[in-house]
């Protein structure tokens, strides 16, 4: 593993969990650049009673908390769940991979300049995962250095695809490349997902079913993509417990045996692969959590919870507690995994 380390972490009874799946939303953003109306901006509305809502093409898209940008709220939440460490990262729509990429590049650098602020705020409580216009991979690369070498930033978190270009993609290899060169840790989100027209019911549908879906499948593109026998010190992670991978991977196990061209397309068994990925434990279900463990190995879990957003998970530790006996394995899943993911250093003194 190369680079310095992004953090200090010091064990304590009452916190010892790291969690990699937490997000931020700016207070306010940036007008769009030369004052033009570019589709899929985002505006704020004015806070009130600590509240506000993002603003999409003049249509509410969603009403947050000031946890989102207030780092002395997220510590005390922190405090109360047994979380030391956060991996800050943007709220999905604010990849703006669908805008014009100069565009988006300001945008996004806008948002890893929020998360820097909250870092150094933090005091150790904090690291960054920034995002990336990564509909232009020139730009990717020259902000991905800036975050690593002067923001001092973790890694990144990346889409589960790109304006529906699957992460496994070659055309993405350039990024792969340098995030392994300076390496940065690589956290896997959905958006914009595959399968919406499939859905009946309400929006939510979005976040509670397609999500897994399209990261499910992201993860299957970077092992049908051979991706990480290219890049085998790329340290790359999936939300949501790894979405829908879980019950792909037999299948895909089985193809690899069935099917010629299959076998002959991929570099090393599926199943091979999959225990270089990491998942986060975001399944709300202590069975379906003892099963990604199974598929990823222990080695590869860490806790996620999406917070600040409702839809998360509120005791992560708890989760852990009753989903395995074993002292050594709850310590893996709480932070020791999370260590090495993000490259963070133990204290010694501990």
């Amino acid at each position: 593993m190369t680079g310095r380390k992004t953090g200090l972490f010091r064990r304590a009874c009452a916190c010892c969990g790291i969690d990699v799946h937490c997000h931020v939303v700016p207070s306010h953003f940036p007008e769009p650049p030369g004052g033009r109306d570019i589709k899929g901006w985002p505006s704020m509305t004015p806070v009130t009673d600590c509240h506000a809502t993002v603003v999409i093409d003049t249509k509410p898209y969603r009403t947050i908390n000031d946890a989102c940008w207030a780092a002395e709220r997220r510590i005390a939440a922190m405090d109360a769940a047994g979380i030391q460490i956060q991996a800050l990262s943007p709220m999905p729509e604010l990849f703006g991979y669908w805008i014009e990429a100069e565009a988006a590049d300001g945008l996004v650098r806008h948002v890893n300049d929020v998360i820097a602020a909250m870092v150094e705020e933090g005091k150790g409580r904090f690291v960054g995962l920034a995002g990336l216009p990564l509909q232009d991979i020139d730009l990717s690369l020259k902000e991905l250095n800036r975050i690593m070498s002067e923001l001092g930033f973790a890694g990144i978190e990346i889409g589960s695809n790109i304006n529906g270009v699957p992460i496994g993609d070659p055309k993405f290899h350039p990024l792969f490349a340098e995030a392994e060169r300076l390496g940065a840790a690589v956290f896997v989100h959905a958006v914009r997902p595959a399968g919406m027209d499939r859905l009946v019911g309400p929006a939510p549908l979005q976040q509670v079913l397609a999500y897994p879906t399209d990261v499910g499948l992201a993860a299957a593109s970077v092992i049908t993509g051979n991706l990480l026998t290219k890049f085998p010190k790329l340290r790359i992670a999936f939300s949501h417990g790894g979405g829908t991978f879980a019950s792909l991977l037999p299948r895909l196990e089985q193809g690899y045996a069935t099917f010629p061209a299959l076998k002959e397309a991929l570099v090393e068994p599926p199943s091979v692969q999959a225990r270089r990925l990491y998942a986060d434990t975001l399944v709300f279900d202590t069975e379906t959590l003892r099963r990604v463990t199974e598929v990823f190995g222990p080695e590869r879990i860490l806790i996620g919870t999406d917070y600040p957003f409702n839809f998360r998970e509120a005791d992560p530790l708890a989760r852990i507690v009753e989903a395995f006996d074993a002292p050594d394995l709850r310590e893996r899943l709480s932070f020791a995994n999370a260590l090495e993911f993000l490259n963070i250093e133990e204290d010694a003194n501990d």
